[in-house]
């Protein structure tokens, strides 16, 4: 078969955009027996930023079989990340039991694309959708798209179901539901760029060679240092849109500017070292963004086309790889009679929701650290770290803030504050010594969260077992937002799971 054919006149099931979430909700739809087209503008491999990835990464791809891929290809390995929240801190550090990766996404995502194939999706390159058609009968369900090649060929393909995964362009999102909200806190530019030659985090230790994260010191924003494969480390700025050093820094040359950026990190041109730079700037503005709905009649929107949120948490592929899921498995449900399609579309709206809302609240309770640097209240007096867990207000982290009434802005507050301290700086040499004295069971990894209460009353005056407690606690947290048991298989909106068994994907009622 032709590596870019044409698209036909149609198809069962239409897929728009040959990225992370668009070839993974193509490819579980594929492997389900269904057919599918998927209609990419660009041809692969094609430059993409969001290179440092979450450990669900890796279930999340052994899921539809493309893992071992990913895993012999060479990808950095990614054991955890260091994170410097505040420059009067030591940094702290999050270990992550199941190993993610750094990637090259223009060769990652052609390897997501690539295996889509063998699974059976019929994928066309260079091909742009230039408008969606919808039925006449009913105004609210789309039917068709017109599309135009890059050598000038234009057609139009019909289909019973849409995956809108179009990217930041986001067409059904933009053009037509027009629903796209950007959210005003974090309005941030990023630029970054690319540097051969530079150091490695904690050398010859369990950490080394992990991504490193920064506050800047004048409290604008962070930056990023992610080591790749290919003997380059990407390095990156966040600042707000509302800084001063932009307005002031916009007669610079791009390259003046993000030097000046890079220099607010002390601990990442530490890092870099005598490091070269060795392109092109880049840049990125108006990131943050979600939409009212992201599923309607016949149709479910994606990954970055539905919603994105700032890169802090490594999040973008992760979202994704779960809005593809969820767009793959209420589909099926809806064509097998799982479910009627207005339940299927109620689940992929709350499903997408509730993934960016957990990310969301984490990433302003880091911004709130990052941004007020000097403040006790984000810190305890004398705790020289930024552990906590979030052992209540379980309903709001889970997105209750988008469906729930009752939710008020104090209990949104509180949980943002609750996630500016979940960077731990503990080390294992203090956990090993601590749990000598120390009950196990508050040690246990899959114990429950503890209260703060909780926490007080085992410690008492022990501070160095307070933090590690705190670090404890932290990571069960954590885990809420990528854990893939926990995403997937047991998590129950509006009566409905993921029913993830292969030839029967889909959704399970509760108590069927």
């Amino acid at each position: 078969m032709s590596r870019n054919p044409l698209p036909p006149s149609s198809t069962r099931i239409l897929v728009i955009g040959g990225g992370p979430a668009g070839t993974y909700a193509a490819t579980a739809l594929a492997r389900e027996g269904f057919q599918v087209h998927l209609l990419e503008k660009d041809v692969f491999p094609r430059y993409h930023i969001g290179e440092s990835l979450l450990p669900s990464s890796r279930s999340f791809l052994g899921f539809i079989g493309a893992a071992e891929k990913v895993d012999k290809y060479g990808f950095t390995v990614k054991v955890g990340a260091a994170l410097k929240l505040n420059q009067h801190k030591r940094e702290g550090y999050a270990d992550f039991d199941i190993t993610a990766w750094n990637v090259v996404r223009s060769e990652f995502d052609e390897i997501l694309l690539r295996h889509a194939i063998e699974c059976g999706v019929i994928v066309h390159e260079e091909i742009c959708v230039q408008k969606i058609i919808f039925s006449s009968e009913d105004p609210a369900k789309p039917v068709a798209a017109e599309w135009k090649s890059t050598h000038g060929t234009t057609g139009q393909i019909s289909f019973e179901w849409l995956v809108d995964a179009s990217g930041r362009n986001g067409i059904m999102s933009t053009k037509y539901l027009k629903n796209r909200r950007f959210n005003q806190v974090l309005r941030n530019v990023a630029t970054w760029g690319y540097w051969s030659g530079g150091g490695t985090y904690a050398k010859g230790t369990s950490r080394e060679n992990a991504p490193w994260f920064e506050a800047l010191t004048d409290e604008t924003g962070w930056a990023w240092f992610i080591p790749l494969h290919n003997g380059t480390v990407s390095v990156g700025v966040v600042i707000s849109e509302d800084s001063n050093r932009i307005k002031k820094s916009m007669q610079d040359s791009g390259e003046t500017h993000y030097l000046t950026q890079l220099r607010l990190a002390p601990g990442l041109m530490n890092l870099l070292g005598d490091a070269k730079f060795t392109g092109q700037i880049k840049s990125a503005g108006d990131y943050s963004y979600s939409a009212s709905e992201y599923a309607g009649k016949n149709y479910r929107v994606a990954g970055d086309a539905a919603a994105f949120i700032d890169p802090l948490f490594s999040s973008g592929v992760h979202l994704a790889f779960s809005t593809g899921l969820s767009a793959a498995s209420t589909i099926a449900a809806s064509i097998r009679g799982h479910c009627t399609e207005a339940e299927a579309i109620l689940f992929h709206n709350q499903k997408t929701s509730t993934s960016y809302t957990r990310f969301l609240l984490a990433i302003l309770g880091v911004y709130k650290q990052i941004t007020s640097q000097e403040s006790s209240a984000l810190s305890d007096v004398n705790e020289d770290n930024f552990d906590r867990a979030f052992a209540f207000l379980r309903p709001v982290i889970l997105g209750a803030a988008d469906t729930d009434a009752t939710v008020t802005e104090a209990m949104l507050q509180t949980t943002i504050d609750f996630f500016s301290h979940v960077v731990g700086v503990t080390t294992p040499e203090m956990h090993d010594v601590v749990s000598k004295r120390l009950d196990p069971v508050l040690m246990a990894p899959n114990g429950p969260i503890l209260t703060h209460k909780a926490v007080a009353d085992a410690t008492g005056q022990d501070e160095e077992a307070k933090q590690v407690l705190w670090q404890i606690n932290s990571k069960k947290g954590l885990d809420v937002l990528y854990d893939w048991e926990n995403d997937f298989r047991q998590e129950r909106l509006n009566g409905f799971s993921v029913a993830l068994t292969w030839g029967h994907l889909g959704l399970r009622r509760d108590g069927v």
